[in-house]
């Protein structure tokens, strides 16, 4: 029987269950929560009479996704959007849902120093270092490798990372899940990349696929052999819902239900914007009822509405997972 590498340890791929493959607890600036700790959103310390209340909506997500029936949750939090395996490991151990790691850098063009002057060889070692040996100190090891191309395109640091992330999933037979960004279509360009290292792109998934509803595109990427995350319900900014629900119905019309993911890349914290941006976002809606559930409250009962069967749902939320993370 195949495993998967959670936060609290390995598993059983047929305990997975149903899963949401990109979600996230825990999204923030790492610099500022190194240098200005108070403000950042991070695991409170036992020891302090009065904690910072950060886990609290994490911990709210993970019980409301637990109450739809979900067993796990793919977090594709990388370097530079707050990876705290730590924070995760308490969240999994305080509710029980089944957290699954990553590794990667998600930069849309910039990198320090640090990896400026290495080659995609010494940064893939990195990753492979958090697959097989653990994460940040810990025991905790990554499941799939992450990356990202977004409006600068495939720019020659974004390009560096790539090719590390396919390195590595040569290496370790990791699969990889690449942000794309279908307006400047790139995910055609991160296939390319993948499959001049050598990657087998039944490994590869092309994450936020579903901001476009160009039929067109889309097909052109599954013919490649690559997965898509239609993965950002609620994000009328990328997309509006009335136009990814009947893309996903027609996708799955097309006989594509064994080649796509749901979710709805929502981040239980974040520190990207002031409260009163955040509000300002909500009003403006831009981001209409975004949260970790909205699959289950409209999404789902829309597409049941339009014709997807149970077991296109099971397809997409339980079979595909198991197939990408195991691949």
């Amino acid at each position: 029987m195949p495993t998967v590498e959670t936060v609290t340890g390995p598993i059983d791929a047929d305990d997975l269950g149903r899963t949401l493959i990109h979600e996230h607890m825990i999204t923030r600036d790492e610099a500022v929560a190194f240098q200005w700790p108070h403000v950042a959103p991070t695991a409170p310390n036992p020891d302090d009479p009065e904690p910072p209340d950060f886990i609290t909506p994490a911990l709210g997500c993970a019980r409301a996704v637990l109450e739809n029936g979900v067993n796990t949750i793919c977090e594709p939090t990388a370097m530079f959007i707050g990876r705290d395996v730590a924070f995760s490991r308490r969240v999994a151990e305080a509710t029980g849902l089944q957290l699954v790691a990553c590794t990667g850098i998600y930069t849309y063009e910039y990198l320090p120093p640090f990896f400026l002057s290495r080659e995609p060889d010494a940064i893939a070692d990195l990753f492979v270092h958090d697959i097989e040996v653990g994460i940040q100190g810990t025991d905790v090891k990554a499941a799939f490798l992450k990356c990202a191309a977004d409006e600068p395109g495939i720019t020659p640091n974004v390009e560096k990372i790539h090719r590390a992330v396919a390195r590595a999933s040569v290496r370790t037979g990791a699969p990889i899940m690449a942000h794309s960004r279908p307006a400047s279509g790139t995910g055609p360009e991160q296939v390319d990349l993948f499959e001049e290292e050598g990657v087998d792109l039944a490994k590869v998934q092309i994450a936020h696929t579903g901001d476009s509803d160009d039929l067109d595109y889309i097909e052109r990427l599954l013919d490649r052999g690559v997965w898509i995350g239609m993965d950002r319900f609620g994000l009328e900014m990328f997309l509006p819902m009335e136009r990814r629900i009947p893309t996903v119905t027609a996708l799955l019309e097309r006989g594509y239900a064994d080649r796509m993911f749901l979710s709805q890349d929502y981040c239980a914290t974040l520190d990207w914007f002031p409260v009163e941006a955040m509000q300002q976002m909500d009003a403006a809606g831009l981001a209409r009822g975004w949260s970790m559930t909205l699959l289950f409250e409209e999404v789902i009962p829309a597409l049941r509405e339009l014709g997807m069967t149970d077991d296109q749902l099971e397809t997409m939320l339980v079979s595909n997972p198991r197939r990408w993370l195991t691949a």
